[in-house]
């Protein structure tokens, strides 16, 4: 697996060979992590700020009534401030946690190989799970040092789709404070209330 040197940190990382042939010519430039504080990976959940991003976003929204209960999902895929494509689901028996993971697996999937975009989640226990967390969980066998992983199944697949997907970053972003397309995320999320 070749080996590079981070331009910020100057660390030494790795990537996988089939995410290198994906994008030949492609030198990374930074490590995982620095890449990560680019985003509100580096911010406080109370000091991040959203500016609506150029080019491609992608805003997911989950939860469930009560919570274990019925919930829902959805994804909205925006470019240049018009929507290229919106997905959305229902599970009767959920988490709210299992909503958020799964609107963000969907999220990733909805955009083609290759494509630049940031998503953005309102859930901060999501986005620090893969931003944060999901690489020492993994490490150590896919165990936290205090129990199991929650949702396993889905934070294992999310991360590994995050992994294998170097152009697109996850930030989060506030809930419910009057974000356009968060607020439809969570419009669809909702819907199948009726």
């Amino acid at each position: 697996m070749p080996s590079f040197t981070c331009a910020e940190c100057g660390s030494a990382f790795d990537l996988p060979q089939h995410v290198l042939d994906r994008y030949p010519g492609w030198t990374p430039s930074k490590c995982r992590d620095c890449r990560g504080k680019e985003g509100s990976r580096s911010k406080s959940p109370s000091k991040a700020s959203h500016t609506e991003p150029d080019g491609n976003a992608v805003y997911t929204d989950g939860g469930c009534e009560p919570n274990p209960g019925p919930g829902g999902w959805a994804a909205v895929w925006v470019r240049d401030e018009q929507v290229v494509e919106e997905r959305s689901g229902h599970d009767p028996d959920t988490t709210n946690n299992r909503m958020e993971l799964l609107a963000l697996i969907e999220a990733v999937k909805m955009l083609p190989e290759g494509t630049p975009a940031t998503i953005f989640s309102d859930s901060n226990l999501a986005v620090q799970t893969i931003n944060e967390w999901a690489q020492g969980w993994k490490a150590r066998g896919w165990k936290r040092k205090t129990g199991p992983v929650q949702n396993l199944d889905l934070v294992q697949e999310l991360y590994e789709l995050f992994e294998s997907r170097p152009e697109l970053t996850l930030e989060w972003i506030k809930a419910h404070a009057g974000h356009r397309w968060n607020e439809r995320a969570d419009e669809l999320t909702r819907a199948w209330k009726g």
